[in-house]
């Protein structure tokens, strides 16, 4: 199966994608500002002394710029440009900050419709000035396709690996490698990491099922309860308070989902760094595969800053993702993304008690979550490199690789995840710089 993409990947979207775009960041910046959801996780934990009118507007702004803007310009833009493919962060963290920057509730979504206008009018004219330049970055980008795919395949590897051991994480890794390579032989267009993927996943969370049974077996024997918590229980007055909140807009959250299902059903949205190139060469079942087995590292995460904040997140669990790029048309997308969502609001408070109870299962969450961070880092870094080699060879290598290790020694003040393709970019200026001063001439091919 090849991972290249066709050269020149554009960002071209017909009248009624790009009214859909603008609509739906109008809808997520008004949502923001009414601090009823935000996608950045690590925004929504400081919402709930913004609910409780305990901070300002304008405190919580910043905290959501300081926190988005890298994976915006570094992350963001970069993937969009290159795949062709809309991503969440180009489109919501933006909206995140547009949405709690406006200081009136109508403000909000002219900010945020604006916002997505910005992306669909003015991405596509920078897509075609980058092509038409001598060096030409955005489809040398289009070299971390590959790495991204193969490294994330082994995600749940290290997540079991972290968890359960080296034994373990050998046998995961044996396994993951056997059945990428025999679809590789037996199946060849098929994503080569789509079955090793599903196994590892399962595979992790059978290890953890199996471990919580034991212990509350073992908890049983030995004749331990859990404990009573005298008169109310703070935190759990809290995720009651947090859940009813959402609960009142639940309307407007079924909007939210039926929104982001049809962006999905449209195929010009990827909801992660690889699905995005999938979704780019038409590989729309197996772009789900991926984003599915994500949703198993941010449930957790998501429903306990949910129920801790009275925020959700703008995609919700991100089972809309999946579910949208399988979907046959908009309007059954529709339907059932607003359908997941009503479900996800209404059982929070369920699946917040249920994961207190499965603390292993939970603890596989933030494994697969660091997981995918450490594949993707390595992953994005080695073909950010390999980028750089297409671009400029030697030279290129010098100056990508040289901006990512200047970003280390300064203590990132472009986060890592982002650093690499943001050097990219810089490179592929710096090299189109040297070519018009006669310093640098372009690589053939």
């Amino acid at each position: 199966m090849s991972t290249t993409l066709a050269a020149g990947a554009s960002l071209e979207l017909s009248t009624v994608q790009q009214i859909f775009v603008i609509a739906l960041c109008a809808l997520t910046a008004f949502i923001s500002h009414m601090a009823l959801a935000v996608f950045n996780d690590g925004v929504r934990p400081f919402l709930l002394d913004f609910i409780q009118g305990r901070s300002k507007r304008s405190s919580v702004t910043a905290v959501s710029f300081g926190l988005s803007a890298g994976f915006i310009f570094g992350l963001g833009a970069p993937m969009a440009l290159s795949t062709g493919v809309l991503n969440p962060w180009l489109l919501f963290l933006p909206t995140d900050i547009l949405g709690l920057l406006a200081p009136k509730k109508w403000l909000a979504p002219i900010l945020g419709g604006a916002w997505g206008a910005l992306v669909v009018f003015g991405l596509n004219g920078a897509n075609s000035v980058a092509h038409d330049l001598p060096v030409d970055f955005l489809t040398a980008m289009q070299q971390m396709s590959t790495p991204i795919l193969f490294l994330f395949t082994l995600f749940p590897v290290l997540a079991i690996t972290k968890q359960f051991g080296r034994m373990w994480g050998g046998i995961a890794g044996l396994v993951e490698v056997v059945l990428v390579v025999a679809t590789m032989k037996l199946w060849p267009n098929m994503f080569a990491g789509a079955l090793a993927m599903a196994v590892g996943v399962l595979l992790l969370i059978g290890l953890a099922v199996a471990k919580d049974l034991r212990r509350r077996k073992a908890d049983r024997a030995a004749g331990v309860t859990e404990p009573v918590i005298e008169g109310e229980d703070p935190m759990a007055s809290l995720f009651s308070a947090s859940a009813a909140r959402l609960r009142k807009y639940l309307p407007l959250f079924m909007v939210l989902g039926a929104g982001v299902c049809v962006l999905a059903q449209m195929h010009v949205f990827g909801g992660g760094e690889a699905s995005s190139f999938l979704i780019a060469k038409g590989q729309y079942a197996e772009a789900a595969q991926l984003d599915f087995y994500r949703v198993f590292g941010f449930i957790p995460l998501i429903a306990t800053t949910a129920l801790a904040s009275g925020a959700y997140g703008i995609a919700g669990f991100t089972l809309v993702y999946p579910i949208g790029y399988l979907m046959p048309n908009p309007f059954l997308a529709a339907v059932v993304g607003a359908a997941v969502f009503a479900v996800e609001v209404l059982l929070l408070s369920y699946i917040g008690k249920l994961l207190g109870k499965l603390p292993s299962v939970r603890d596989s969450s933030e494994h697969l979550r660091n997981a995918i961070t450490d594949t993707l880092q390595l992953a994005i870094l080695f073909g950010s490199l390999m980028a750089a080699n297409a671009m400029g060879g030697g030279l290129g290598i010098l100056i990508v690789g040289g901006l990512y290790l200047l970003n280390e020694a300064m203590n990132r003040p472009v986060v890592r995840m982002a650093a690499a393709p943001t050097a990219v970019i810089i490179g592929g200026v710096v090299l189109n710089v040297l070519y018009w001063l006669d310093l640098f001439t372009p690589l053939k091919g």
